[in-house]
């Protein structure tokens, strides 16, 4: 999905007030302090300027990790949410997915730190009416006492990784518990995502939420351990982008980690495509995760429509996997 062209131009609006070499600088900063003081629980990005940056240099990616997550999410539930709650919302780029996929009655947006609150808040004005008549509450998703609201949609962003490992549980619970239908959870592609998103797996799964993507089944995951799944996204990146990034390609690709669970059984695809296919004459190799493990599955032309489907899948997209279905 396209990053909404309204965001991207009262993005570089709000931009117009700073020197790209201040934004720059901040931009390089944040990503600093994300990459080496992640996951200690510290405020990340508290002023004005460093809420830009961030906005310019990670809304985008965020935005897309969150619309590929939503888009192999929503069709798996049984009912279709209505209000949705953003838990460490930032600058309201899961908002804007959410709300570019789903006709939604209210929004709200759940952000401790008022300097990314205020642009989020800012940039909603040039969204959609609900958007733009979203609540922002102030919030921090360590606070022990339960979220101010319930959601027929929560979603958290990219917001595990930046607490202690201690606190992730109880964040846990209050997200579920905030949840009238699905809570999607979304991490960096990294090992350490991947290593968060399973634990919360099985924290939830312990908890009675049934697990509806991307995973096709509820068991141990089957992954060895030096191994992780994530999927990616491309994002299309703006002059304003390529310039606090610092490189010329038009695209970057987002790695993420996700994770949907429902409060009702939902679907459930047959597998997952877990790696970029391999394409050779003929024939295209697909690696997947099926409830009975993983899978090697080589698919010929000769396998008609089999064929056509692997030849537009993609890694993280569902594949219609039988049982028994041999392998090379």
């Amino acid at each position: 999905m396209e990053f909404p062209l309204e965001l991207r131009m009262a993005i570089e609006q709000k931009a117009q007030g700073f020197s790209t070499a201040e934004l720059m600088r901040e931009a390089q900063e944040l990503s600093r302090r994300y990459r080496e003081e992640g996951g200690q629980g510290k405020r990340l990005s508290t002023t004005d300027r460093q809420a830009l940056a961030y906005a310019a240099v990670r809304m985008p990616a965020t935005f897309g990790a969150a619309a590929a997550a939503l888009e192999r999410t929503l069709p798996l539930l049984e009912t279709v949410p209505t209000t949705l709650l953003d838990v460490g919302a930032g600058t309201g780029a899961a908002a804007w997915a959410a709300s570019s996929l789903l006709f939604l009655e209210s929004v709200i947006c759940l952000e401790r730190e008022p300097a990314m609150a205020r642009l989020g808040q800012a940039l909603m004005a040039a969204g959609s009416e609900t958007l733009q008549k979203s609540r922002w509450i102030s919030g921090d998703i360590n606070d022990p006492s339960p979220f101010p609201s319930h959601a027929g949609l929560v979603i958290a962003a990219y917001v595990l990784n930046e607490m202690h490992e201690a606190d992730r549980p109880a964040a846990l619970s209050r997200l579920w518990a905030a949840t009238e239908d699905a809570l999607v959870l979304i991490e960096p592609g990294t090992p350490e995502g991947f290593r968060q998103i399973k634990a919360a797996r099985d924290y939830l799964l312990d908890r009675g939420a049934s697990l509806l993507a991307p995973c096709p089944h509820e068991k141990s995951c089957p992954l060895p351990p030096d191994d992780w799944c994530h999927f990616s996204c491309r994002v299309a990146r703006s002059r304003l982008h390529r310039q606090l990034k610092g490189g010329d390609a038009p695209y970057e690709d987002e790695k993420f980690c996700y994770l949907a669970f429902g409060r009702a059984k939902g679907a459930r695809v047959s597998s997952r495509i877990l790696r970029h296919p391999q394409i050779e004459s003929g024939k295209i190799t697909l690696q997947l995760c099926t409830p009975s493990g993983l899978v090697t599955l080589p698919v010929r032309k000769r396998d008609g429509t089999l064929f056509k489907t692997a030849r537009k899948a993609n890694s993280g997209d569902a594949f219609p996997y039988k049982e028994g279905t041999a392998a090379d």
